[in-house]
């Protein structure tokens, strides 16, 4: 079984998973197949699922280690260099010859929402063996958080180790592959996917509350232990190992761009957990987490301290 560290230690948390160079579009639409828009603005900001989540639970005060691919080109330098320059562990960061850093095509419209499109690049070659090489890592953490942007027996590899160690493990399922997810990806202590996300693993189309229960029944059933269901604006859905309900309320904010909220949330559901909190209070703390995300623009840049989601709490509770 898991054992959560001390709250006045600093938990440690691997992620394995992705590392790209985001290619960021701003415009006032996003175009409709077939259709040319004229943007406002370009930037490239660090980005990829892995490490937006290691640096966001970085941020908020966990010891960091990725475990990961870059290329060989200048992306991957930068990628390397960023990730270091918030303090995270990047020895497992490992350079792919003749390959590029993975991409990450993102259009913004004026709404805040985003439309992505992901060139897997290095991140297609995070290796079974790279996982294994770095082993000791994963068994010493408090916990392991994995997606779907890197091969799937890679992500499989990694769970393995976390189980065998008594490792907390937190799974973000996206993308989420065509057909069923194998149970030893779903069978994780805490399954964590957005509507859209859920709907693609259990067919059931995820538009309210009474819905989302329903899905979390099913992950339940294919092997999840726990399921925390981010619900987008209406906050996250919480089911725990007795399949036991709560409904976690997001707090309101202007919301300059979505992009990296899910991944905000799921490193602060992820840090809470490991100093001690019930579920449903890590999911709450991982809704605010990803809500001060959304008040920003991009990734990584995006992703908030520790205090200023402290400080978000006691605004949004009125204490």
């Amino acid at each position: 079984m898991f054992a959560p560290a001390l709250s006045t230690s600093a938990p440690r948390i691997v992620v394995v998973g992705s590392v790209n160079m985001d290619l960021v579009a701003r415009m006032a639409k996003l175009p409709r197949p077939g259709e040319t828009v004229t943007g406002e603005s370009f930037q490239t900001i660090p980005g990829g699922k892995g490490a937006n989540q290691a640096v966001a639970a970085a941020r908020l005060k966990a010891r960091v280690a990725m475990i990961g691919r870059v290329g060989d080109d200048a992306f991957g330098n930068t990628l390397r260099q960023t990730l270091t320059a918030d303090g995270i562990d990047t020895v497992a960061l490992l350079e792919t010859p003749d390959c590029s850093s993975g991409v990450a095509l993102i259009g913004v419209d004026a709404s805040g929402a985003n439309s992505i499109t992901v060139i897997p690049a290095a991140n297609g070659r995070l290796t079974v063996a790279d996982v294994i090489a770095h082993k000791a890592t994963i068994a010493a953490a408090h916990a392991l958080v994995v997606q779907l942007e890197t091969p799937l027996e890679t992500v499989a590899a990694a769970l393995q180790i976390a189980r065998e160690a008594g490792v907390l493990t937190v799974l973000d399922p996206a993308p989420v592959p065509a057909g069923k997810l194998p149970r030893e990806l779903v069978s994780v202590d805490v399954l964590s996917p957005n509507q859209t996300e859920a709907e693609a693993l259990t067919g059931i189309v995820v538009d309210d509350w009474s819905a989302a229960e329903q899905a979390a029944n099913d992950l339940r059933r294919q092997g999840a232990n726990q399921v925390v269901l981010k619900m987008g604006a209406l906050g996250a859905l919480v089911c725990d190992q007795a399949g036991q309900f709560q409904r976690v309320s997001a707090t309101k904010a202007e919301i300059v761009d979505t992009t990296a909220a899910g991944d905000a949330f799921t490193a602060g559901l992820t840090v809470a957990l490991c100093e001690g909190q019930l579920l449903a209070a890590a999911a709450r703390f991982g809704c605010l987490a990803g809500t001060l995300a959304c008040t920003r623009f991009g990734a990584q840049p995006a992703m908030p301290t520790r205090e200023e989601v402290e400080a978000w709490t006691i605004i949004s509770t009125g204490d």
